[in-house]
């Protein structure tokens, strides 16, 4: 009798558990250049060319605006590029510092940033001052170019004169009259005052002969306006209408032994 099975023993046909075979661990090991054929390095070698010829300008324009906007930083955020000078050219009426105080720029504020016609409009509030520019020069200095009034005609206010320029406006008062500058005798020295313009549209309408002998222009209102000549002679103008027409005519009487030549009609020309 052949002997049973041990008792308590189980077979993998009794339903033990199977017998485990040997376990395989995998590795990843890198390939050699010679396994990769040259066709797929060339293939390969391609790609990342055009993939770095596409990224190529994308890195360009990011360092493009990368640079600007450190530029833009450096020229209008801080003071390195900033206002260290005010030049001032053309000024003899007004001092460079009131022109300076004027433009009301404070050093170390970026030249970019200011204005200039707001500037140059400050400048030309200055009476003296007919017209300014205002422009920059890098890297730290604004340079002001002023033109100033050039006067006409003086006018006497007590013991002064005021200056006024051709369109009446009043920038100077000096203590003395200025010489060749004929008078203009207004109550209101100003370029909107109708007397004003009025005596600047007369000067503007005298012969050379005349001018040479003239003292001063005399408004006492729109339609009695007067010169009065050397020798103590005076022309009547009446109004400032029909100029050339008077000043030829009185021009013209200008040899005659009269002490009153009256032109404020210059068809009818009366003397004496």
């Amino acid at each position: 009798m052949s002997p049973g099975p041990a008792r308590g023993r189980t077979s993998a046909a009794e339903g033990g558990a199977p017998r485990r075979g040997p376990v395989r661990r995998w590795q990843l090991v890198r390939a050699g250049s010679d396994a990769v054929p040259p066709s797929t390095r060339r293939f390969m070698a391609r790609a990342r060319q055009r993939r770095m010829r596409a990224a190529l300008p994308w890195a360009v324009a990011a360092g493009v605006l990368a640079v600007a906007g450190l530029v833009a930083w450096t020229v209008l955020g801080t003071g390195l590029l900033g206002v260290r000078e005010v030049r001032v050219e053309g000024a003899a009426l007004v001092t460079p510092v009131q022109v300076r105080d004027a433009v009301g720029v404070a050093d170390g504020v970026p030249l970019a940033r200011v204005d200039l016609a707001a500037a140059a409009r400050r400048v030309g509030e200055l009476a003296p001052v007919e017209r300014a520019t205002v422009s920059r020069d890098w890297p730290g200095a604004l340079v002001v170019r002023v033109t100033e009034r050039t006067p006409v005609a003086a006018v006497p206010q007590g013991e002064s004169f005021t200056l006024i320029d051709r369109g009446g406006v009043a920038f100077r008062t000096v203590a003395r009259r200025p010489a060749g500058l004929p008078l203009v005798k207004v109550a209101r020295p100003a370029g909107d005052d109708p007397d004003t313009r009025a005596a600047l549209e007369v000067l503007v309408a005298l012969t050379p002969q005349l001018r040479a002998e003239l003292v001063d222009v005399t408004v006492e209102g729109l339609a009695r306006i007067s010169l009065r000549l050397r020798g103590d002679r005076t022309v009547v103008w009446g109004d400032a209408t029909r100029g050339t027409d008077k000043a030829r005519v009185a021009t013209a009487l200008l040899g005659e032994e009269t002490d009153r030549i009256d032109v404020s009609a210059p068809d009818v020309v009366t003397f004496r």
